[in-house]
This record gives C-alpha cells, sequence and structure tokens, in this order.
C-alpha cells in the first residue's frame, strides 16, 4: 500500500477497523476483463480478518471476482459539512483484500445472520424462514483484509 500523504489524518488499524464496522455502505472496486475499473455499493459485516457480502450468484460483479480476486473496499463513516468551511469532516478506512466465493452451507448461514444482525437487526425474529427460502439462490464472498487504513479529518480546532 501506498503511504498515506497527510500523515495527519492517518488513522490506526482500530479505527479503520471501527469505521469498517460502522459503515452504511462500501463500495467495492474490482476489475473488468478489459483492465477497467468496476466499483459497486455492498451491504457487509466484518468478522476479524474477513468481510462477507451478499450478492446474486450471477453478474458483473461475480465474474470480475472469480476471474481477479484482488479487490478495494472503500469505506466511509461519519461525515459533516460545517456550513461555514469549504471541506468536508469524514472518516473513512480502505481495505486491500482478496475476495473468494463461500461455498460451505454453515459459513454462508454465518455470514448472513452477520450481515442481518447489523443490518437489519428488528427483523431477527424471520431470518431462518428466509435462509429456508433463499439460501440455495444467494451468493456469499468473504474478503480478507490484506491491508486496512483509516483516514479521519476531525472537526477543526476553534481559533484561539
Amino acid at each position: 500500500m501506498k503511504n498515506m500523504r497527510r500523515k495527519d489524518r492517518e488513522r490506526d488499524r482500530a479505527f479503520a477497523e471501527m469505521v469498517t464496522d460502522k459503515c452504511l455502505f462500501a463500495s467495492l472496486a474490482t476489475i473488468n476483463e478489459d483492465g477497467s475499473p468496476y466499483c459497486v455499493p455492498l451491504t457487509i459485516a466484518r468478522d476479524g480478518e474477513w468481510i462477507y457480502f451478499h450478492s446474486a450468484k450471477e453478474g458483473h460483479k461475480i465474474d470480475n471476482l472469480k476471474n481477479r480476486n484482488r479487490v478495494c473496499l472503500s469505506c466511509v463513516g461519519k461525515v459533516n459539512e460545517p456550513p461555514d468551511s469549504f471541506t468536508a469532516e469524514y472518516e473513512s478506512a480502505t481495505i486491500f483484500g482478496t475476495a473468494e466465493e463461500v461455498p460451505d452451507d454453515e459459513e454462508k448461514i454465518h455470514a448472513l445472520k452477520i450481515l442481518c444482525q447489523r443490518h437489519t437487526p428488528a427483523n431477527m425474529a424471520a431470518f431462518d424462514e428466509a435462509i429456508k427460502r433463499s439460501l440455495a439462490v444467494t451468493g456469499i464472498w468473504k474478503i480478507h483484509i490484506d491491508e486496512i487504513s483509516g483516514k479521519e479529518r476531525p472537526p477543526a480546532k476553534p481559533h484561539e
């Protein structure tokens, strides 16, 4: 990974994991067959060194992942645009990793459970029934976190 230009905004791994764990969605960058980039938003859930997401079993993203499994994931946490400033306050995480499909039903159910607990916790009573209906047609992928970095532009300090 390249060194961060703004060292004053660089944050540690724990910060980057916190942003990853709370972002509403992440943007997944893959590479097309012709070498051009392709980026798509995902809902994610992290479990240790792995980030899980669900998907259809086929499509543009899946073709890219099957042919070139090195990916980049961008997560944005809290953002604030102060009305009296020409900049934004933000926190972000960038992850470089290796993606692989999850074929095992037990791991797929685990991934779906942590995704649902994170994004739809009020609907967990319907989880088991949803798994019975859709597990066979749902693709699950995981990304190993090979490198992760965090960045923050905190609120400016008042002038004294």
